[in-house]
């Protein structure tokens, strides 16, 4: 068995020990093109640096008041071409959707056209300031104002705001509207309504605005109970958070009644539009009695999506809470100028219950997302949501046979299909089939999540794989799990091919080790 390094790791590629490869073991830990990359301070040196810096006298005074660092940094010197390699050989550890199908459920990993990154990288777009005057940005501004008008047209909505940077930020500005209008009014409210089929992070944003949250039960269908939630309407809701397309892969038949109801009795409707790539150029959400919803573009519009940024995602209002929208926003004004409507605007900014963040958004998204409609055209929007749902169902009719899908008798599914570990052999479970559909070479769907179906597995194709890619996919998962069926107990052990084998994950995120220390001999 290979030798661990200095950090303790031990290469994945346990080849006599396994006893699945034939070959003799190599004394780097490489396997060909596979190859093992020990930590950046296993590599360099902090003593040394890769290029020359000049000595710096430390009786020379400085403009940093004292506050200079006095002893060593502790980061480690490389060459450039060790800076290169290891980068580049992390890189090829990694999973992404240049790599392949990313078939995550709720996340939507589409492919992110690259016209839309040459578009983001011109000068005017991708060096601009936040802080130069807007006579000078004008550009930029328009282009935000363009955005602004298809996401509205889209949504069927007469505002939006643009600052918020993602979409649990975006769920945040939509509930302190809804807020705002009900402080406005007198009537503050303390509760908010959150389906069991929404996103978690719906009931956290409520939370997090001061709320009371109180969950309603879905039906058998996975769909949100319509009685039990009009039956909980009372002077107390300030509002009903829903998912839609839900969590479940089910687009809300019922969405125009629950609006109704919510409204008679004096509350707001808010829609966690995260699914909007199911719907969009099909389903306008005003049309439903929408007040509130966020848009993430890397969803939707194909911006980037993970690595903690930059993000966005703009908030469509309606009629009724577009007073309280937060500053600034983009207007034009008689001569065809355009300018931010900040707080001294005030006969222009109406009662705003503020403004979200201290600029106003990120214009590489915005950039991005504008390319993306513009190249696809109305009617090419519309097809994106058809062909992602087509693809969805694709996969989860051609799984049904074999794993179980509780809601596959619920009607279509839309962009996303669900499906439960139900008569797994053994003790096996969704994790252990997710990790052999790592040695397929795939990254592992959404697993756990809804939390309404055991061993939950969520698959999401979106619109930009082909029938082929799709193919090779299915053939994988069924072959996985059809091993999970069979009870396979060295699915126990999977992943045996990928860089690293199964880890600690839970001690990762409760007791991350975020500095590096030399290992005692």
């Amino acid at each position: 068995m290979n030798a661990p390094n200095k950090s303790g790791w031990k290469p994945a590629m346990e080849a006599a020990e396994d006893g699945l490869h034939n070959g003799p073991q190599t004394v780097t830990g490489n396997r060909a093109l596979m190859l093992e990359e020990p930590l950046i301070f296993e590599i360099g040196k902090a003593e040394v640096t890769g290029v020359d810096l000049p000595k710096i006298d430390p009786a020379v005074p400085t403009r940093l008041a004292g506050l200079h660092r006095d002893d060593a940094i502790g980061l480690v010197g490389l060459t450039e071409p060790e800076t290169v390699r290891h980068y580049t050989r992390l890189s090829r550890q990694n999973y992404g959707i240049d790599l392949g199908f990313f078939p995550l459920g709720s996340c939507t990993m589409k492919h992110n056209p690259r016209l839309n990154e040459k578009m983001a990288r011109l000068p005017g777009f991708a060096d601009i300031h936040p802080l130069a005057p807007q006579n000078s940005v004008q550009g930029a501004l328009q282009v935000i104002d363009e955005l602004a008008t298809w996401l509205k047209t889209l949504t069927g909505m007469p505002a939006v705001a643009m600052s918020p940077k993602a979409g649990a930020h975006g769920e945040l500005c939509g509930i302190l509207a809804i807020r705002a209008a009900h402080t406005a009014a007198g009537n503050p409210r303390e509760v908010v309504l959150v389906p069991e089929s929404a996103h978690g992070t719906n009931p956290a944003t409520a939370a997090f605005a001061g709320y009371r949250v109180e969950d309603i039960p879905a039906t058998p269908e996975g769909r949100v109970n319509v009685a039990e939630l009009k039956a909980r309407l009372g002077p107390d809701v300030a509002a009903v958070m829903i998912t839609n397309p839900n969590t479940c892969g089910l687009f809300e038949k019922d969405f125009r009644e629950i609006a109704d109801a919510v409204h008679e009795a004096g509350g707001y409707v808010y829609c966690d539009g995260a699914n909007f790539n199911a719907i969009v150029g099909r389903v306008r959400p005003g049309d439903l009695g929408v007040d509130a919803m966020h848009i993430n573009l890397h969803k939707t519009f194909s911006t980037p999506h993970g690595g903690g940024g930059p993000g966005s995602g703009p908030v469509v209002f309606s009629e009724a809470l577009a007073p309280y929208a937060p500053l600034p926003f983009v207007k034009q004004d008689d001569a065809g100028e355009y300018y931010l409507v900040e707080e001294e605007h005030r006969e222009e900014r109406g009662p705003t219950f503020g403004r979200m963040t201290a600029f106003h958004g990120q214009m590489g998204m915005f950039t991005r997302a504008l390319t993306y409609m513009l190249s696809h055209g109305a009617d090419g929007l519309k097809q994106v949501a058809e062909d992602a749902v087509l693809n969805a169902n694709y996969i989860l009719r051609s799984l049904e046979d074999l794993l179980h899908a509780p809601f596959a008798d619920s009607g279509p599914c839309m962009h996303e299909a669900l499906f439960g570990d139900k008569d797994f052999g053994g003790d096996l479970s969704t994790l252990d089939l997710a990790k052999a559909l790592i040695d397929e070479g795939y990254h592992p769907m959404t697993v756990y999540f809804p939390l309404v179906v055991h061993g939950a597995m969520l698959v999401e194709p979106t619109e930009t794989e082909s029938k082929a890619s799709i193919d090779q996919f299915i053939e994988a998962f069924r072959s996985v799990a059809q091993r999970a069926l069979d009870g396979d107990q060295s699915m126990k052990q999977a992943p045996y091919y990928a860089p690293r084998r199964r880890l600690d994950e839970t001690a990762a995120a409760r007791k991350p080790k975020l500095a590096w220390s030399e290992p005692e001999e």
